[in-house]
């Protein structure tokens, strides 16, 4: 699958099956299901997972919080729009 599949598939009801749980909880934060998105990745470890964890936060708002998980990821905080971020990850996720 490639971004541009992956971005279609947001318009599907459910996300297509052999998602890792990376991609699963981008792809529900695009449907705009926040909750859900942070809550597969809230309790992984990993620098992977901070990263995805420090953009959810920094969409949510909470800056401070966002701050935490990118140093956890080892990442100086973004400062491209969100949409770009999400991309990036998306475009990362997809690789791995």
């Amino acid at each position: 699958m490639n971004l541009s599949d992956f971005k279609n598939s947001i318009q599907m009801d459910t996300p297509p099956s052999g998602l890792s749980v990376y991609l699963q909880s981008l792809w529900l934060d695009k449907k705009g299901d926040w909750d859900r998105a942070h809550g597969l990745i809230d309790s992984l470890g990993g620098e992977d997972a901070a990263s995805l964890h420090a953009y959810l936060h920094r969409k949510e708002g909470d800056l401070s919080n966002a701050g935490y998980w990118y140093r956890r990821a080892g990442k100086n905080p973004a400062s491209n729009s969100l949409e770009e971020e999400w991309e990036q990850l998306a475009r990362y996720f997809l690789t791995q």
